[in-house]
């Protein structure tokens, strides 16, 4: 298995869910859901449910989000 490649795919995969700032998002809903009452079959579907939704409640997942470009992206040209 060759580590530093999945080190990759992960890093691509929570660029592409919105950054860090998303995930931490995603990991407290899930919190929230896993502690809050209900049956585990109704958990795991609101859960799954929240995922589809990256960045917590309410978030736009077409929305790209702001600030710098990784390192192997071209930076957006100037708005005109």
């Amino acid at each position: 298995m060759n580590i530093g490649k999945l080190s990759g795919m992960a890093k691509d995969l929570i660029d592409k869910r919105g950054g860090m700032d998303a995930l931490k998002k995603d990991a407290a809903e899930l919190k929230d859901i896993a502690t809050s009452k209900g049956s585990v079959a109704d958990k795991a579907k609101r859960a799954a449910d929240a995922l589809k939704d990256p960045g917590g409640p309410g978030a736009d997942a077409g929305t790209p989000p702001t600030g710098t470009p990784r390192a192997d992206e071209k930076p957006a040209p100037p708005a005109s």
